[in-house]
């Protein structure tokens, strides 16, 4: 049974330059610093996109205090890719990345490694399972499922058997159900935005039912994980530190964080509302605000000033798309889901999944109703969608 110290809540990530004013100040030297001083725990996203360096693991081993917690997201070369399968190598590439996570491990610093699945996975429990046999014994799991035929009594036998932790997820894929299947429980909060559902803030009235929920968990739990994903605007922060509120668990440190980063999203809105400096606000055609959710104000607005003739379309198709621009190469394999280009700032946020202004661009000068459609489906498949260098 887990007590509120047991509790360890936290975000999906922490390297978000948009924090700068929320959560982290100018001068802050090191994000990861400044976010173990208010927080205790924290989801690695950027292994689901490629594999850490060694040097980078014992970096965070390094640089995060005693007691703090990281869990970390199975690359998605071993979930979406090879999709589990053994016969695809699945099993060598868990225990390359087991490996990678030893000083951690060693450390004491690994809560456990988040299995996250794509929504195109169905209910395979043979092949889950055999994926289950392999998994290092040492180290604890959770899987997140996002396609609805897992929802069912033989997934939750199936997990209890391997001791693996079923996500309890708020997202409009899956239904909030609540199901503890090993030691540990894991929550996570995707938000409901109708765009990207991580563009999301909670209302307190739509956490307040959530407590409950994770107080049952520490009925069922040794230990309790629970990450915001809702990264956007730094409205993962405000809605985490809020419900550690609402458990009783808020420390002074937190409450203080709590304060900031309320007043910064507040003057946000203020300034919205009166039109200064929100240029959010000031998009005028839905390309440019499902844009938004791939690039930043800036970057879209350098996007809108590339002439059009420095875009030259070589191939526009229901298959690919094929174009320079400026004399950098974009091509957007769609049935293959790749986007590929060779600018440094395309190369810079590939991670992110970020698009640049070359890359913006290309969307503006197409279609619309083709590139509404296109930015749609990429919204919606973004986990399965991969960003990578030209050519």
């Amino acid at each position: 049974m887990a007590t509120l110290n047991s509790i360890l809540l936290g975000t999906s990530g922490w390297s978000y330059k948009e924090w700068i004013g929320p959560l982290y100040m100018k001068e802050d030297k090191s994000f990861l610093r400044a976010y173990t001083k208010v927080f205790k725990t924290v989801e690695i996203d950027s292994t689901f996109y490629r594999y850490p360096s060694k040097g980078t693991v014992m970096g965070w081993t390094r640089y995060s205090p005693e007691g703090f917690v990281y869990t970390a997201k199975l690359p998605k070369l071993i979930t979406h890719e090879k999709k589990l399968d053994i016969a695809q190598g699945a099993e060598q590439e868990l225990q390359k990345f087991a490996d990678l996570m030893e000083p951690l491990v060693l450390g004491g610093k690994l809560g456990c490694i988040l299995i996250q699945l794509p929504p195109s996975y169905i209910y395979k429990p043979k092949q889950l399972e055999q994926f289950f046999k392999v998994m290092p014994t040492h180290l604890k799991f959770a899987i997140e499922f996002r396609h609805p035929s897992w929802v069912r009594t033989e997934t939750w036998k199936l997990l209890q058997k391997y001791k693996v932790a079923y996500t309890i997820v708020d997202e409009p894929l899956l239904p909030p159900e609540v199901h503890f299947t090993s030691d540990i429980a894991y929550f996570r909060w995707h938000g409901k935005g109708k765009g990207p559902w991580y563009d999301y803030r909670y209302k307190p009235e739509e956490l307040e039912p959530w407590i409950p929920k994770v107080k049952e968990a520490t009925a069922n739990a040794k230990t309790v994980f629970g990450y915001f994903n809702n990264h956007y605007h730094g409205y993962a922060v405000e809605n985490c530190l809020q419900v550690l509120e609402m458990l009783g668990s808020l420390t002074s440190r937190q409450a203080e964080a709590k304060a900031k980063v309320e007043n910064h999203l507040k003057a946000a809105s203020r300034l919205a509302t009166v039109g200064l400096g929100s240029y959010v606000k000031q998009r005028k055609t839905d390309t440019e605000k499902l844009l938004l959710a791939f690039t930043d104000p800036g970057r879209l607005e350098r996007a809108e000033n590339i002439s059009n003739s420095e875009l030259d379309m070589m191939e526009e198709t229901a298959h690919r798309v094929l174009a320079t621009v400026r004399d950098y190469h974009v091509v957007i394999d769609i049935e293959g889901r790749v986007i590929r280009h060779d600018c440094e700032d395309w190369k810079k946020g590939i991670a992110a999944k970020r698009f640049c202004k070359h890359v913006a661009k290309l969307f503006l000068a197409m279609d619309s109703e083709k590139s509404m459609k296109l930015l749609e489906q990429i919204q919606g498949e973004k986990d399965e969608w991969q960003f990578e260098p030209y050519p």
